[in-house]
């Protein structure tokens, strides 16, 4: 009763989002919308499962996706690219890193749950391989992780190169964390990320103030990363 008392008349704005997502895009921008908006709590529930947002109690959803029918009520935020980055200290050990066939002196770092699910095979170094025409070349060795989060920070601590994925890493390669060492070898995804809001949600003052920020992040986004809107793809880019 205390807590629902101390609530009482409260906005707030409930997320679900996967983890990596949470920790590499989203949370590290929160606190400017925080600033801006010092009456709205946010609640982010970070998870792979999928809720019905018109019978949960979650606002929105940030969730990726392979191409097709947009969803319904969603608004797509950006596609995706893989590049190959390393940390800044890696690049000082010496070892050579200005070709493709550089990558094979270095562990790899992967997602280990890649090969095991179809629309994560297109973020893998096997398929990276196979688009540089390398499908022979073996690495020095593997390093898996479960989470994109856990393949950037091992990255970042240079425990070898990273396949990574553009949007997520966009601000880690502006600040200098990381290096893109390969600029021109990068590698399209399929995938695109996408804003999904509940229908009763939509119609409250802080939701749309917040799907409003996060479409305007979305663009500075795409901007960082070069992206051009398909103007096939039914996707609301603007």
């Amino acid at each position: 009763v205390r807590l629902v008392r101390q609530t009482a008349g409260r906005r707030s704005v409930a997320i679900t989002t996967w983890a990596s997502f949470a920790s590499m895009w989203l949370i590290p921008r929160l606190e400017e919308f925080q600033r801006d908006h010092p009456g709205i709590d946010i609640r982010i529930d970070a998870s792979d499962a999928q809720l019905d947002l018109d019978t949960s109690d979650v606002d929105l959803a940030l969730r990726h996706s392979l191409p097709g029918p947009a969803p319904q009520r969603g608004t797509r935020l950006f596609g995706e690219q893989l590049t190959v980055v390393a940390g800044p200290g890696l690049l000082k050990s010496g070892t050579r890193l200005d070709r493709v066939e550089d990558v094979a002196q270095f562990t790899l770092i992967e997602a280990g749950d890649a090969h095991r699910t179809q629309h994560m095979e297109w973020l893998t170094w096997r398929r990276w391989f196979d688009q540089q025409g390398l499908k022979k070349l073996e690495p020095k060795r593997w390093l898996f992780f479960n989470y994109a989060h856990q393949i950037l920070q091992a990255a970042l601590t240079g425990q070898g190169i990273a396949l990574a994925r553009m949007p997520l890493v966009a601000d880690s390669l502006s600040s200098g964390d990381l290096v893109e060492v390969l600029p021109r070898q990068r590698m399209d995804s399929p995938l695109a990320y996408w804003l999904l809001v509940g229908q009763r949600s939509a119609v409250r003052p802080e939701v749309k103030a917040f799907s409003d920020w996060l479409r305007l992040e979305a663009a500075a986004t795409r901007h960082t990363v070069g992206e051009v809107p398909d103007p096939d793809l039914n996707d609301n880019l603007d």
